[in-house]
């Protein structure tokens, strides 16, 4: 992969031949991912006070953000999404003809501090056990919507494979039943944070920045470990793709952030700016002071 360096952004949207309309005042729009809300709204903040625009910011589940461009035909000024992977699976080329990896994260057991057996949990060889006590409540994300949610999935095949424990997967997503599935791992957060759910499977990043108590998973498991890329692809599943009764593999892999200025862009050039102040020191910063593992350069895709 190549790094996207800021300079040849804005000689790559000017090469595109549309006009930036930004000029008529209307907002930079900005679609991202749920679990970038915190992040991306105080980048945007910085940025739209410097250069003396307005910004519109909506979230949302990442498969959702895509398929508002695959079956509604919205499009947004800038895209960034928690899986790197639905942009080749659902947005190239028709729609998206370059993207950019820009942050990563890892999968985590995140509980509050009135969470049932939390003690246990933290010190326990056999912690998943106390997930299945009476009365505990799990909580995941929705993985027909959110790569939180399919990643999940894919670190409990892992889990098993890691412990050696034969049923694991199947017992960690009964210990997460339906009722407790939400669209968005953000959504989640909030539940833990009121007392309503005990635990909640979500990434590293949401559980830093709530201040929630988390577990560490072992390496080979929680997404998070480029070295252990091969354990991830062993596991695998298939979730809802470009059209209505489509579907999609998804293999493990370590968890990477990507962002685009989708072709259509109606302001490609200041979306492009954006991004350039995404990939600067002082976007960095200040998404990083967010929690978010932001990466030291965008790296290009193709």
């Amino acid at each position: 992969m190549r790094r996207w360096c800021l300079g040849p952004i804005a000689a790559w949207v000017c090469a595109c031949g549309r006009a930036d309309r930004h000029a008529t005042g209307e907002p930079l729009v900005v679609w991202a991912a749920a679990s970038l809300t915190r992040p991306v709204r105080a980048a945007l903040d910085t940025f739209a006070a410097r250069e003396g625009v307005r910004y519109t910011l909506e979230t949302q589940a990442s498969l959702e953000l895509a398929r508002r461009m695959t079956e509604l035909g919205q499009t947004p000024d800038v895209l960034l999404l928690a899986d790197r992977g639905v942009f080749p699976a659902l947005l190239v080329p028709t729609y998206v003809d370059r993207y950019a990896l820009f942050a990563r994260n890892r999968i985590v057991l995140a509980y509050g501090a009135r969470a049932r057996g939390a003690d246990d949990v933290a010190r326990s060889a056999r912690w998943w056990e106390v997930l299945e006590r009476p009365g505990v409540q799990v909580g995941r994300a929705d993985p027909a919507t959110d790569p939180s949610g399919y990643r999940t999935l894919l670190v409990f095949q892992l889990l098993e494979r890691h412990y050696r424990e034969p049923g694991l997967a199947r017992r960690l997503l009964a210990a997460a039943p339906p009722r407790n599935v939400r669209p968005r791992e953000a959504d989640q957060i909030a539940l833990v944070e009121a007392g309503e759910l005990d635990y909640v499977w979500t990434y590293e990043s949401l559980a830093r920045a709530a201040g929630l108590r988390f577990l560490p998973l072992p390496p080979d498991a929680d997404l998070g470990t480029v070295a252990d890329s091969l354990a991830y692809a062993t596991a695998q599943l298939r979730v809802p793709g470009r059209g209505r009764g489509d579907s999609i593999t998804v293999r493990g892999e370590p968890i990477a952030y990507a962002l685009a200025v989708p072709k259509q862009a109606p302001h490609r050039a200041l979306g492009a700016r954006f991004v350039a102040f995404l990939g600067s020191a002082d976007g960095r910063r200040v998404m990083r002071a967010r929690q978010l593992d932001v990466l030291d350069s965008l790296i290009r895709v193709p």
